[in-house]
């Protein structure tokens, strides 16, 4: 689910990041080399170099009209400046300044609102910003509308110029550049003609056209979805103060893993939060799970606890794959929650117990390890009835060993520890009523990995995460570390979702 992962609140329909699932999404294929993105310079650091390239350029300008020792690039500036369009140098005059250019041309002023745009939405998509601050985010990125705009009519004004073709045929830089020093701008030569300058054509808008008709197509699409009609079947409230919202919606379908964007127009018109599914494909509804992390998912606990007037009104955009839905192409799964990060693991698991049910002999998984780690009791509880289900399911089919579920309390203070020791004996935890015994802290992460390895020498091993960046960082290299050049024997195989 997102929002219990989501640092607080999360992006509007198609813009981003949110929970456990979003464009932070990695999956890596190679089990052994994981796949890296080329070491690109971001897209902000040639602005600054494009920006910081023109404010020079502009004082080469002022330079060269102010210059008065006949220089080639002093001639240059003084032709054509009868009112003509075809100078060379757009300070025209020793009074007017690069200050001047930059705030009264367009392409100066465009520079600048474009500039001031990017640098307000660099700033603000800041982890900080985000996470603290998310409205300030969002609300900031929506200056991409004016960047756009200001990039497609950045160039019309041909600030940039350069010699006509035609000027070009009559006069040869290299030929006759020397004739306009030595006559003072007017050449005598018989082959050499004044030359006459015109602003290059501006391609901006080649580049952008493409994109821009994407997302308003994307737009549209969303927003076309988003008014569909959603029922909602059933509210539970969760002890952690975690809401469930079981709801149906006409033509819905969606895998395990998979997550939506939910807006609640009673709170907020334009905020969307994406939140795993947690339900399963088997089930005749969908669900999530939305956990108290900020102002808006409070708020919509909130709404659903009071029903004042009425039971809010619900949107829903999706469901948007993640790499969750390939769990059960592998032989062996490990699957790692951390927090609310379990949400598409209920999913999963939740689907295993139909396919039990209903004895689907197409399941190609054959073993589920299963961790989840959390920092207080009461966030086990909305997930221990699934997890009892699940044992039974499995013992009555003859598959106990199928899932192997690790619980881990990483929050406890001295109380539950010692009644925990003094209950180990019982044949249920004390911590969440299961067969299996709650552990308490961190997992040992190379043990595991090579337990797991060991049992499984030639198994191709999917291992998935919902769960912060460190925590990734950890699995990722014991991934590498456990995995075998041998193509014959055990690989895993590492996807993250990050929130």
């Amino acid at each position: 689910m997102r929002s219990s992962t989501t640092p607080e609140r999360s992006l509007g329909p198609g813009m981003g990041p949110g929970i456990c699932k979003m464009p932070e999404l990695q999956q890596h294929a190679d089990p052994v080399t994981s796949v890296s993105q080329p070491a690109l310079l971001p897209e902000r650091h040639l602005f600054a170099v494009h920006t910081i390239a023109h404010l020079f350029n502009l004082e080469r300008y002022n330079d060269s009209q102010q210059a008065a020792d006949g220089s080639l690039s002093s001639v240059l500036s003084d032709l054509h400046q009868d009112g003509s369009d075809k100078w060379l140098n757009p300070i025209h005059s020793n009074s007017t300044t690069p200050a001047y250019v930059t705030f009264t041309s367009i392409p100066g002023l465009t520079g600048v609102i474009i500039t001031v745009a990017l640098i307000l939405m660099v700033t603000s998509s800041m982890e900080f910003i985000r996470r603290s601050y998310f409205e300030v985010f969002w609300y900031t990125h929506h200056l991409f509308i004016i960047y756009f705009a200001g990039l497609v009519i950045h160039g019309i004004a041909g600030l940039v110029r350069g010699q006509t073709e035609e000027s070009l045929k009559k006069y040869s830089p290299q030929r006759c550049a020397q004739y306009l020093v030595y006559r003072d701008g007017r050449s005598t030569h018989h082959h050499c003609k004044e030359p006459e300058f015109g602003g290059i054509p501006t391609e901006s808008w080649k580049w952008v056209l493409a994109p821009i008709l994407l997302y308003v197509f994307e737009r549209i699409l969303r927003f076309w979805r988003s008014r569909q009609r959603v029922v909602i079947t059933k509210v539970v409230t969760h002890p952690s103060k975690v809401l469930e919202l079981q709801m149906h919606k006409k033509g819905f379908n969606m895998e395990v893993g998979q997550y939506i964007f939910i807006n609640c127009p009673s709170i907020s018109l334009l905020e969307w939060h994406p939140f795993t599914l947690t339900s399963a494909p088997e089930d005749n509804f969908f669900s999530v799970h939305i956990r108290a992390a900020g102002d808006w998912t409070e708020n919509v606990i909130d709404a659903f606890q009071q029903q004042k007037p009425k039971i809010p009104r619900i949107e829903v955009d999706g469901p948007f794959g993640t790499a969750s839905e390939d769990v059960f192409q592998y032989e062996v799964a490990m699957l790692i929650g951390a927090g609310i990060g379990v949400t598409p693991f209920a999913s999963v698991l939740k689907s295993i117990w139909y396919k039990f049910q209903h004895a689907d002999q197409s399941l190609k998984t054959k073993k589920i390890y299963f961790y989840w780690l959390c920092r207080d009791t009461g966030a086990f509880a909305w997930f221990n009835d699934l997890l009892v289900s699940l044992e039974q399911e499995m013992e009555e089919s003859g598959k106990a060993g199928f899932l192997n579920y690790r619980l881990f309390l990483t929050g406890w203070d001295n109380s539950i520890a010692g009644h925990a020791v003094l209950n180990f004996d019982t044949v249920t935890d004390v911590v969440t009523g299961l067969k299996q015994k709650t552990s308490f802290g961190r997992p040992m992460w190379s043990n595991e990995f090579s337990a797991v390895a060991t049992a499984h020498p030639k198994s191709v091993v999917g291992v998935f995460l919902c769960g912060p960046e460190a925590l990734a960082k950890s699995l990722q290299k014991c991934c590498h570390q456990y995995s075998r050049l041998d193509p014959r024997k055990v690989k895993f195989y590492f996807n993250k979702e990050n929130f």
